[in-house]
């Protein structure tokens, strides 16, 4: 039977897992990045197995923007992964032509110098378009492609996609499928009939699924989709212990939103407090402050973990 082999890359340091191995350390001469490398669709299903010896992570919303670095552009997922390993949640919408490009807003004003909304623009004028930054500074990036992005993605670091309104699923699953990227690539929903569309639409990929109580625990489960392919969003409140407990109980990771109101907490109370939401029983920290949040929970990593599934480099 082939290994399924889980890599998690600090900088200058590689630790490899296969099955039935030890972990393996060894110097690599590397890009400077943290780096997450999982390789089969049965290595995603590992990776998001929840066990009491996991390991907590921070998920970049719209990619991690920082000054001089913008939304949903490959240099800022670089900037985030040089400080810390990441999953990075990115947006996806698609011009006139039927281009799939990262974007949030259906317009194009406040992320770039252009004009227009996103579908009524063909790609080769998006082309010709600079990202600008969250505070309005104008870049030299680019607007990537879905395809540029997961082509970048490979070996470095988890997609969370999201997908725009206006977007088919059936495009975003077949391009995820094309470019080879199902065991690093997760699709993102916040219905259960959707969950359900793209799980039928491409079965082997892990499902972001919004899931924030027992009710929709139950909800969930009437939909047939396999606990082993969902990554549950708890939503952007904190959660009863118990009821990440009971998450916990079906072997999934929770996603705790801490973007916006909690990631205003921490600014307000002490960057502390994301270690106390990874105590409760969150998992994944969706936040604007990756870099902040990550380094607030690093103390968190067990030091003898019995699975040793992966292993996260301390700077």
């Amino acid at each position: 039977m082939n290994s399924t082999r889980i890599v998690v890359v600090g900088i200058g340091l590689f630790f490899a897992l296969s099955c039935g191995q030890k972990v393996k350390e060894t110097q690599i001469n590397g890009s400077g990045l943290h780096r997450i490398d999982v390789e089969s669709t049965q290595g995603a299903r590992e990776f998001y197995s929840w066990s009491a010896d996991r390991i907590p992570l921070v998920s970049a919303h719209r990619g991690g923007a920082y000054p001089g670095f913008p939304e949903n552009a490959i240099e800022t997922f670089e900037h985030v992964l040089k400080y810390t390993p990441a999953i990075i949640e990115l947006d996806v919408a698609m011009t006139k032509d039927s281009v799939l490009i990262l974007m949030h807003d259906d317009d194009l004003e406040r992320t770039t110098n252009g004009q227009g909304k996103v579908d009524e623009v063909d790609f080769a004028y998006i082309q010709t378009l600079q990202l600008e930054d969250n505070d309005g500074k104008l870049t030299n990036f680019k607007v990537p492609t879905l395809a540029e992005a997961l082509d970048w993605a490979e070996g470095k670091a988890l997609l969370t996609v999201d997908i725009k309104r206006t977007v088919p699923f059936e495009k975003v699953a077949e391009e995820v499928k094309n470019a080879e990227a199902e065991p690093f690539a997760a699709l993102i929903s916040y219905t259960f009939p959707a969950a359900k569309k793209l799980h039928n639409l491409a079965p082997e990929l892990m499902l972001s699924v919004t899931i924030r109580n027992q009710e929709e625990i139950k909800r969930f489960e009437e939909t047939g989709i396999p606990w082993t392919r969902v990554i549950a969003f708890t939503g952007l409140a904190e959660r009863p212990l118990e009821f990440n407990q009971a998450i916990h109980e079906k072997g999934a990771f929770t996603i705790l939103g801490v973007l916006g109101n909690l990631d205003r907490q921490a600014i307000a109370r002490g960057d502390e407090i994301y270690a106390g939401f990874v105590q409760r029983g969150a998992d994944i920290l969706a936040t604007d402050r990756p870099i902040e949040a990550a380094q607030a929970i690093s103390g968190l990593v067990p030091g003898n973990s019995s699975k040793a599934k992966f292993f996260i480099h301390d700077n």
